[in-house]
């Protein structure tokens, strides 16, 4: 038996903020229930860029800065928004890798796109694997952004997470799987 499929039949705005807005959406489930659902889209967003930066020395830079809504330093790839009617996805990454940690990268290689926290947001996270670094100088970074850049042998990474975590930082799980996405080119 073929179950009938998911039908959203309205969605409106509960707030909108500067940054996020809270949306409702009214859907008819499988069985034919009708049911709501809460989720936030952000604000002038087309999309979100990661990316995992690697030098030719085989050193990965990652950013760690406090992040308020979890009230504590956390340890991520660079990462920002592609903005309404902006830039493509790889120039967002271009434009964020080098505002965050000042390298400009000659390669910028496609690995992956998904929903990066598909029950709360619609949000697709689109990453880049950046090669042949140059430094370029300090980065411009965002006034609301203060980050600290790491600079990590590839090979010392998982011990220097742990490391870091034991000192009371919050590692970015994607740190993990978009490291292992980034290797099968890092020959």
């Amino acid at each position: 038996m073929e179950k009938d499929i998911v039908k959203i039949i309205d969605r409106r705005t509960a707030w909108e903020g500067k940054f996020l807005m809270s949306v409702i959406a009214t859907y008819i489930d499988s069985s034919g229930s009708v049911r709501e659902w809460e989720y936030f889209e952000r604000v002038n967003c087309k999309g979100i860029v990661v990316i995992v930066p690697v030098t030719n020395d085989k050193e990965v830079l990652l950013a760690r800065q406090f992040r308020l809504p979890m009230n504590g330093y956390v340890i991520e790839c660079p990462a920002g928004l592609m903005n309404e009617g902006d830039d493509a996805p790889e120039e967002a990454a271009r434009r964020e890798l080098l505002e965050e940690t000042g390298y400009a990268a000659k390669n910028m290689i496609y690995l992956t796109e998904g929903p990066l926290s598909s029950g709360a947001s619609g949000e697709v996270l689109t990453a880049f694997l950046a090669t042949e670094l140059e430094f370029r100088g300090t980065g411009k970074q965002d006034e609301t952004e203060d980050i600290e850049v790491l600079k990590i042998p590839i090979h010392e990474l998982y011990k220097k997470l742990s490391a870091l975590r034991s000192e009371g930082n919050l590692i970015d799980l994607k740190i993990y799987g978009l490291l292992e996405l980034a290797r099968k080119h890092l020959v």
